[in-house]
């Protein structure tokens, strides 16, 4: 049988994509008024201005042709036009209120909703800014001046290019860093404007009579919303309003770039713990809130793959609490297999490298399988082999307890490292080709598995100690350590291993990263969410937002070559290897 090789894969795989244009395609809803779709000349104008490539979108309701549409979009902007119909807020509508666009106001409310889901870039204008938040969670006033103490005239009668009024902008907002400003002059015309901004948004903007003019994602979403009309006033030639559409078309090209890296590289998370949530009676094939890993997030977050773990608490070590281990670990791994055959058109398991890269070409996800905590073989080393025959690609010896294996970081020291049967479990893992998982051991457990095992070792989600002290994560000597031996580290999700005052966002994983890589280098560095254990962050919060992630790491200069080798390509090396070399 040929051995597989890593790179020609990902040759043959990326080979097809094309490589990304460099003017992003900006979406921009049309008005829809006596059957017609119709946009004003200062939307598309604005985005040709800005290096996008502008195209309409008509009004339709076939929400797979939605789906479609925003796999070939950059960026969307929600123009302007009619009222909003209250009835997608729970409301009768007022007296006051103009009229309704119903086939615009269903197909707006959804686009929004999905775009925010797959991490598009938005922006929101004059009546967008209002479909943003009714979309995600918002509410509106239908009437200002019925339901609120507004004292300026914000629907004007003057030419559209003209300012009528000001605004004052958030000074540390991203709204003031694009504009440079924090008062800005602004048209309006309008009566129903944005009551309470969603959650994950923040106001940015507000009139001099309190009204919000503008907000904006605070969740790492490329997402801004303006009640003003910024497309007349540069139609008019005024200019003040072009960087809000350079901003958007430069998040459209990160985005860009991002998505076409997914398109050409294959993408694993090594290590995520869905299946604790199987006693909720997840629906891994819907858009279950309940869990962040599940078909819906990983494909729109562009994850082709990821490892489950059938995690096993450590408890007591007497015959029957072993015996109860190693039978929840079968149980876990049987219902991960069960999940995956009742989607089999959309999922596979994956047992090795290639298993991966072919279901990625047949366009389906991948699961792979794990085990955390060696709590689960009890005192039975022939365990090893029944897992491994099963398809388990890797066993963390220990989890937060020391067990009959090894010592944990948050354990009590009671084998001083390794016991002997840690050694013989390390030998036999090696023999029957199944990787060594160090995340959670001791310092002296990882430098002694370093020692014993013939194959390099793995740390499926831990992260960097110099950046935040905690035991569960890897000094720089042990980063060398591990380099050196020729394993990598998974970085983890978790916020309390990247700050240890909480608050993490996504910037401070690229911060691990980028530390780990300094002190271990490229080839040596992964990620491992630990998504639906403690894995998630703000800007990553879930399978739907690996792309954020990605696009930060392009940011900050790593090329696609070495983005590849963070997304798996690293972990798939000692993973061939480990394989390989079964006896």
């Amino acid at each position: 049988m040929p051995r597989f090789n890593i790179k020609e894969e990902y040759t043959k795989l990326h080979s097809s994509f094309p490589i990304y244009s460099k003017k992003p395609i900006v979406g921009i809803t049309g008005n829809y008024d006596g059957g017609k779709c119709t946009l004003l000349e200062g939307y598309y104008r604005s985005v040709l201005e800005a290096g996008g490539t502008p195209i309409v979108i008509p009004a339709f309701d076939d929400t797979d042709a939605m789906v479609s549409l925003l796999e070939g979009v950059d960026a969307l902007i929600l123009s302007g036009g009619g009222d909003i119909n209250p009835l997608y807020l729970g409301e009768e509508p007022m007296r006051e209120l103009g009229s309704v666009n119903p086939a615009r106001d269903w197909q707006e409310l959804m686009l929004v909703k999905l775009a925010a889901n797959r991490q598009i870039p938005v922006l929101g204008i004059c009546r967008g800014i209002q479909v943003m938040a009714a979309a995600l969670g918002g509410t509106l006033y239908q009437d200002i001046y019925k339901e609120t103490s507004a004292t300026l005239k914000h629907s004007q009668e003057t030419e559209r290019h003209v300012a009528t009024h000001s605004v004052r902008i958030a000074s540390s907002s991203r709204l003031a860093a694009i504009f440079g400003a924090t008062n800005l002059h602004v048209n309006s015309f309008h009566h129903q404007a944005v009551k309470e901004a969603p959650a994950g948004f923040a106001v940015t903007a507000v009139s001099p009579d309190g009204l919000i003019e503008a907000m904006e994602s605070t969740d790492c979403k490329s997402m801004i919303g303006v009640q003003w009309h910024p497309e007349c006033m540069i139609l008019g030639g005024d200019r003040t309003m072009l960087p809000l559409f350079e901003w958007l078309v430069g998040e459209a090209r990160s985005f860009a770039e991002a998505r076409n890296f997914h398109r050409r590289f294959l993408t694993l998370d090594t290590h995520c713990d869905t299946p604790m949530k199987f006693d909720q009676q997840i629906h891994f094939d819907s858009r279950d809130p309940r869990i962040l890993v599940d078909l819906h997030k990983m494909t729109e977050g562009c994850l082709d793959a990821t490892i489950m773990v059938a995690y096993l608490r450590q408890l007591e070590r007497d015959k029957a609490s072993l015996d109860a281990a190693f039978a929840k670990a079968e149980r876990l791994l049987t219902e991960i297999e069960t999940m995956v055959n009742s989607n089999i058109s959309s999922v596979g398991i994956a047992y090795t490298p290639e298993d991966l890269y072919r279901l990625k070409r047949e366009g389906r996800r991948a699961l792979m399988l794990g085990i955390e905590n060696g709590y689960a073989i009890g005192d039975d080393l022939s365990r090893i082999a029944h897992f491994r025959q099963r398809g388990v690609v890797y066993m963390t010896l220990c989890h937060n307890g020391d067990n009959g294996l090894c010592d944990s970081a948050r354990g009590a020291e009671e084998h001083g490292g390794l016991s002997e049967f840690g050694r013989q479990a390390i030998r036999e893992m090696n023999r029957v080709g199944m990787m060594v998982d160090l995340s959670h051991a001791a310092e002296s457990s990882f430098y002694q598995a370093i020692e014993v095992s013939g194959t390099p070792i793995v740390c499926s989600h831990s992260s960097a100690r110099a950046l935040c002290d905690h035991p569960r994560n890897l000094t720089d000597d042990q980063l060398r350590a591990l380099a050196a031996s020729g394993g990598v580290v998974q970085t983890c999700l978790y916020d309390g291993f990247l700050r240890k005052e909480g608050g993490a966002t996504v910037d401070d994983a690229v911060r691990h990263i980028c530390h780990m890589v300094d002190v271990a280098g490229i080839d040596h560095v992964g990620i491992g969410t630990d998504f639906d254990g403690d894995g998630g962050i703000i800007g990553c919060a879930d399978a739907s937002e690996i792309i954020n992630l990605t696009r930060r790491l392009l940011a900050e200069g790593f090329s696609q070559e070495d983005v590849a080798k963070l997304w798996g390509q690293n972990f798939l090396r000692v993973m061939t290897l480990t394989q390989s070399s079964a006896i």
